[in-house]
């Protein structure tokens, strides 16, 4: 089989090749190699490479095959892993130059998982800097540029695993979500973007265990492919207080679920996050577009409280309490995403953190409240159309000035503060010809539920044109695009070395 054809296979049907023996994991391995070596010039998604351990892991798999041995659910499956996971023996910077020497020697809990699922490490995958904001672009390996126009920005903060899934160089990565950070690459980079519920995922290496802002989760090009990446992740670990014993086996394949049953409620902008013009008309016409395949699908007004500052406390004392020391002992090496939330935390009273957790509590239960009519919630992922990468984010909507570097990004913290699994589902293109991401929210622990109803929206929307998930042409991603490096800089090595259970992060 032609390379480029066995690229564009799902991971599901990779896999199930793999098992019988109609592709071996070596040639797998070889092809996503050709296409990294091709494409990634063009677009800076995959960072640090692991390829002579990845190709003596890609033999053992094939020779577990050939032997007839029980195979797991990622066997032979090239696989990316976003840099802010501490990888064995693999460079892992969190995109800050503070670490851009560092090589873990361990695999965090969802590694440690994904590799003993039979997948093959490729390498790391591109993010903001400590995965603060949702432009990939970082001082060690510079920006992520968007398959679809490398010029505009692949989100954040797991861009370059986006990026490196909607041009077939992997069939699976992982991701992480505080604000969108899934969920908004997905829908940039017309991929498939799940946020699951807090305790779903062991995080170990989040700082306040306790809260539940922060969550890793998969990534695929397809549900399905989504499906089989969570399925590994899954399960309790005595690192992460909110995870719970549950098997990973039960989300291995998309739940049935029947769409002309579901009762669906649907936002432009949930209440109160900024959303531009041109993609309010977009939500519209894709309602119009799907609303058939529904028992019924209600436009619903929402009053969630005051949002956006509840997140603002809730990201910024989490920031305090992970990069307190960086902050007071090499400012001068943080970013400016970095500081500013640092500074906002660090400004807060006591009375402002117990509001908050008070008010997501109130957020949490409001939201609930729509399910008492509905099955899921629809809007849209990101309230803009990708914008250049060189512009840092968003700081304007239709000539209105935003609160903060993150505002722009509301429409997914709202549903990171209401803490429902959401799937961001590719869903046509924007009014600009981009891919538009249609969020897909479920109820509350509903992860299995809200997947199989976006596998059966996804599978619905193939045959409608205006809603079919776009691809991006890699005809012209054959040139390297020399500017999406331009802004690496060398400060002095520092040696920094996080212990396990401590790296800094911010997802």
């Amino acid at each position: 089989m032609a390379n480029e054809d066995l690229l564009a296979l799902s991971a599901v049907e990779m896999r199930r090749r793999i098992g019988t023996k109609e592709i071996s994991p070596v040639e797998l391995l070889e092809a996503s190699l050709q296409r990294i070596k091709r494409i990634n010039p063009a677009v800076n998604a995959v960072t640090a490479m692991s390829v002579e351990r990845a190709r003596k892991e890609a033999k053992a798999a094939e020779t577990a095959v050939r032997r007839g041995e029980e195979l797991p659910l990622l066997h032979g499956l090239p696989t990316g892993i976003k840099d802010l996971e501490e990888t064995k023996n693999l460079l892992t910077t969190y995109g800050s130059p503070l670490y851009r020497d560092f090589v873990p020697t361990w695999d965090n809990v969802m590694v440690e998982r994904v590799r003993a699922a039979g997948a093959v490490v490729v390498g790391k995958t591109n993010v903001p800097e400590f995965g603060a904001g949702s432009n990939s672009r970082n001082p060690v390996w510079g920006a992520t540029g968007n398959p679809f126009n490398p010029a505009l920005n692949a989100g954040g903060s797991s861009g370059g695993s986006a990026a490196a899934l909607a041009t077939d160089m992997l069939p699976v990565c992982t991701g992480s979500d505080t604000g969108g950070s899934l969920r908004n690459p997905a829908a940039y980079c017309g991929i498939v973007g799940f946020r699951p519920s807090p305790g779903m995922v062991a995080v170990e290496r989040r700082a306040m265990g306790w809260t539940p802002i922060s969550v890793l989760g998969p990534m695929g090009r397809t549900v399905a492919d989504t499906c089989l990446l969570y399925a590994t992740q899954v399960g309790q670990h005595d690192t992460d207080p909110l995870s719970f014993p549950i098997e990973g086996a039960a989300f291995a394949e998309p739940w049935p679920v029947d769409l002309g049953s579901l009762r669906v409620a649907w936002t432009e902008d949930f209440g109160s996050a900024p959303v531009e013009k041109g993609i309010r008309a977009t939500m519209r016409a894709k309602v119009k577009a799907m609303k058939p395949l529904f028992s019924r699908m209600d436009k619903v007004d929402m009053d969630l409280g005051d949002v956006d500052r509840c997140f603002d406390i809730i990201r910024a004392v989490s920031f305090v309490s992970r990069y307190r020391d960086l902050y007071e002992n090499n400012k001068e090496l943080l970013g400016p995403n970095i500081r500013a939330n640092y500074e906002i935390g660090a400004n807060m009273s006591l009375a402002d953190f117990a509001w908050g957790h008070a008010e997501q509590t109130r957020i949490f239960r409001k939201f609930q409240e729509l399910y008492r009519d509905y099955d899921l919630v629809l809007g849209p992922t990101v309230g803009f159309s990708p914008f250049p990468w060189k512009q840092l984010y968003i700081d304007t909507m239709d000539g209105k000035k935003l609160r903060n570097y993150y505002h722009w990004m509301a429409s997914v913290y709202i549903i990171s503060l209401a803490t429902n699994p959401a799937v961001s589902l590719p869903c046509g293109t924007d009014h600009k010809k981009m891919p538009f991401g249609l969020q897909v929210i479920g109820r509350f622990r509903g992860d299995g539920h809200v997947l199989g109803a976006a596998h059966a929206m996804e599978q619905a929307f193939n045959s409608i044109p205006e809603l079919r998930r776009p691809l991006p042409n890699l005809r012209k991603l054959g040139k390297p695009t020399p500017a999406l490096k331009s802004i690496v800089t060398h400060p002095p090595k520092l040696n920094a070395k996080p212990t396990r259970g401590l790296a800094p992060s911010a997802l």
